[in-house]
């Protein structure tokens, strides 16, 4: 007899059935990567109204409490006016958090965000962006209209009072101001004619939508 030769079915049929009782079902449980939180930035110690005095600046870290200050204690009108939505300076969760609070503590509130070129935002994504995706109704983004005279700098109004400013935008330098209308009036009046000129990026606007 050949020992690789197949079995006889008529064989297997007459072998008992094997009972398998299952177990049930096992879940698999992967838990989720620890990833760290963002480290939350410490706002200036000055009050938006109340600090006369310039404060300057020539640090990153500086700059962002400096502007954190503002976000924070801003009451009707925040105004960005940015190259491309600095992330080293914007794009942080502590920053998203105070313009959320800023515009649904009432429903007047505004956040208005003028910028050179939206392609890095979209791109590589930034807090705002979102925030105006989701909060539309009041934190509106436009691009500066390349034909109309702009300002190289790059500043931060809030209200009628407080203002952040770098002349040059590639670097961190600058100065901020808590209580300084004259100033604030004068760049609010930039802002606003180059707010009337600006126009809708194709890019961005498909992004909002």
């Amino acid at each position: 007899m050949n020992p690789n030769a197949p079995e006889d079915p008529t064989e297997a049929s007459d072998l008992p059935a094997i009972d398998f009782d299952s177990p049930g079902r096992f879940s698999i449980h992967n838990p989720e990567p620890s990833l760290p939180s963002p480290q939350q930035w410490e706002a200036a110690p000055f009050v938006l109204g109340q600090q006369a005095d310039l404060q300057r600046f020539g640090r990153p870290e500086e700059a962002r409490a400096h502007g954190l200050a503002l976000l924070q204690q801003a009451q009707r009108s925040l105004c960005l006016y940015t190259p491309d939505l600095e992330p080293w300076l914007y794009h942080h969760s502590s920053v998203q958090e105070a313009c959320t609070r800023f515009l649904i503590a009432h429903p007047r509130n505004r956040l208005r965000i003028l910028l050179r070129d939206a392609t890095r935002a979209v791109k590589e994504g930034n807090r705002l962006l979102n925030l105006a995706r989701r909060l539309s109704s009041n934190c509106h983004i436009r691009k500066l209209n390349p034909d109309y005279p702009n300002d190289e700098a790059a500043y931060l109004l809030a209200d009628d009072r407080g203002l952040l400013l770098r002349p040059e935008p590639d670097a961190y330098a600058g100065y901020a101001l808590y209580n300084d209308p004259g100033r604030v009036r004068l760049r609010q009046t930039a802002f606003d004619q180059a707010w009337d000129n600006s126009i809708t990026d194709p890019d961005l606007r498909s992004f909002l939508l």
